[in-house]
């Protein structure tokens, strides 16, 4: 009897059509799955500036899309929700400053630009345009606790430009911190998404730095290997969606020590 072999050629089209088709109806059991959220429940982790400045947004356009979902939002600091997610006990983790842990992974999937505060009445704000980075270091400085991702960008920023304020002032909640730099006991450093009712108001202002500019990306941590609930799937579509979210390739969360919206695609170590 005679023998049929593929050639070459023809073994490599069929393992890319195998691979295509594979793909082709991951997509249909994953688009099926999402006609059917009609009940359930998503479980979503965020850092305190994201879950009470950027959350809420998505949060309506999700609900509107499945109000059959039901929405959990925990908010605590960025290795607080870390833990979270590598304890299985969230689905989404949104974090804003780099977490040192080889089982998780990191995905951009925006930016966030942070901004000097001071009292409209403070010397700052009297100064006729940017002022020189190093006269923080004779201020009183008002940071996040150990454990916030804006602390941990805020400090990496200063030390790039060598500045080390002599006296700091330590707040665990970003409103609090903007009553105080209000109230004139200091200055702060916080993302400008949180300032803008207060800037309106008069009650803060915006301190432009010369030469300085501190961008950060804002992250989606995810445990390699589990599954995601198609709720998960649908809420990371509107994330990645939204006006001024973007995307990026995936790096290990213990590699993130960027500020800068672009971040090169690395693997996690085995």
């Amino acid at each position: 009897p005679f023998e049929v072999r593929p050639t070459r050629e023809g073994a490599a089209l069929a393992r890319h059509a195998e691979t295509l088709f594979a793909a082709e109806r991951a997509a249909e059991d994953e688009l099926q799955a999402l006609r059917n959220l009609d009940s359930g429940s998503l479980r979503i982790g965020a850092s305190t500036t994201i879950a009470t400045y950027m959350i809420p947004e998505y949060l309506g356009v999700f609900h509107r899309a499945f109000p059959g979902i039901d929405l959990h939002v925990v908010s605590a600091n960025t290795s607080d929700i870390a833990a979270l997610m590598l304890g299985h006990e969230i689905e989404i983790a949104l974090v804003e400053g780099p977490v040192e842990d080889e089982n998780l992974t990191s995905t951009a999937w925006r930016t966030d630009v942070m901004v000097l505060i001071a009292a409209p009445d403070h010397r700052f704000a009297a100064a006729p345009g940017p002022i020189d980075v190093r006269l923080l270091n004779d201020e009183i400085l008002i940071v996040r606790e150990p454990g916030s991702g804006t602390r941990e960008v805020v400090a990496q920023a200063l030390a790039a430009h060598r500045v080390e304020p002599q006296r700091t002032l330590e707040i665990g909640s970003t409103e609090a911190i903007k009553q105080a730099v209000a109230s004139g006991v200091g200055v702060a450093i916080v993302s400008i998404a949180t300032i803008d009712d207060q800037v309106k108001l008069g009650k803060l202002k915006v301190i432009p730095i010369k030469g300085v500019h501190i961008e950060r990306t804002l992250w989606q941590l995810k445990s390699p290997g589990r599954l995601d609930v198609p709720a998960a799937v649908a809420f990371e579509g509107i994330i990645r969606e939204a006006k001024g979210a973007k995307t990026a390739p995936q790096m290990p969360a213990a590699r993130a020590r960027r500020t800068d919206p672009a971040p090169r695609q690395r693997h996690a170590r085995s």
